[in-house]
Parts: C-alpha cells; structure tokens; sequence
C-alpha cells in the first residue's frame, strides 16, 4: 500500500489539516479532517456505528483527481 498526499488546505490556521490522500493499493481517498459532532448534523445522516464523518472546506475538492482533471 502507498499512501500519497494529494494536498493540504492551503488556508489551514494550524498547517496539519484537513489533507486529502490517495491509496493506490484500494484506489480510495482518505481525508484527514475536522471531526464532525454537531448532533443536529449528524442526526440527518444515516450512519452506521463503524462509519465517522469530516467536514472538508469546498477549496479542498481541487485534490481529487476526478474535479481536477487529473
């Protein structure tokens, strides 16, 4: 399996998140990111008990391959 960074924001206040990463072993992206616990939110989302959700800024859809022409 190798994981590549595909971007980080590039308005993050901290430098470390959120990151967009692809597997090329799975042909999935993984997203590093800001933990969502708002539970009014979470309430509309039917999400099962081994699934978590992150929030990722629309400035970030520019990392994936398909939205970027890549």
């Amino acid at each position: 399996m190798a994981l590549h960074m595909l971007g980080k924001d590039p308005d993050s206040r901290d430098g470390n998140s959120p990151t967009v990463y692809y597997d090329d072993a799975r042909d999935t992206y993984l997203v590093q990111s800001w933990k969502v616990i708002d539970h009014d939110r979470l309430s509309q989302i039917d999400l099962p008990e081994h699934e978590t959700v992150v929030e990722l800024p629309r400035r970030m859809m520019r990392f994936f391959k398909e939205v970027n022409g890549g």
